[in-house]
């Protein structure tokens, strides 16, 4: 079975996933009075399963909302020690190093991972887990907060392989991880 790591999230114009208190009210910046989606269905079509950071989980559970995931999701935590009651239908904590922990979710038949969270976007990278990444950049300076990308001790090599433009004002680039084997 063919595995993908992939990475679909927003961006202010200087690479931060939330403002300098953790504040995500920005990525409403740009009218949408439509409600277009921007790719998410179809880009939450092609996944099994999500992969989500501790902090990012506590943040969409703090939502006034419905349960947004139709998915399984799978939290990465190593200070919790369980999932909090109400979500425990919605959530499986995982722990351990990236790669067991991707190959305990493998063993479960997904494979097809949509990887969300700074954090975890981050050390995924690190160790060189991402496949491909939907960056949507919402034009709007936060001048600090959260980024979106960290250290990494080698570069990474991605090519741009589709640019959408919506709402006449907010860019999604589709990237690709390049491979060479050496």
């Amino acid at each position: 079975m063919n595995k993908r790591n992939s990475v679909f999230i927003a961006t202010s114009l200087d690479g931060y996933i939330a403002g300098k208190n953790g504040e995500i009210e920005w990525l409403h910046s740009t009218p949408n009075p439509d409600n277009i989606d921007m790719g998410y269905g179809e880009f939450t079509s092609r996944i099994d399963a999500l992969v989500m950071g501790r902090n990012s989980f506590e943040t969409v559970c703090g939502f006034e909302m419905d349960w947004p995931y139709q998915k399984p999701l799978f939290v990465l935590s190593n200070t919790l020690n369980e999932i909090p009651e109400e979500f425990k239908d919605k959530a499986e904590l995982v722990k351990g190093t990236l790669r067991e922990i991707l190959d305990k979710i493998h063993e479960k038949g997904f494979h097809q991972l949509y990887i969300d969270g700074g954090i975890t976007i981050q050390r995924f990278l690190q160790e060189d887990l991402i496949d491909d990444m939907i960056i949507t950049i919402i034009p709007i300076l936060l001048g600090g907060g959260i980024p979106l990308f960290g250290q990494l001790s080698q570069s990474l090599d991605f090519e741009c392989t589709d640019t959408k433009l919506y709402l006449g004002k907010v860019v999604q680039n589709h990237f690709k991880r390049i491979r060479t084997n050496l």
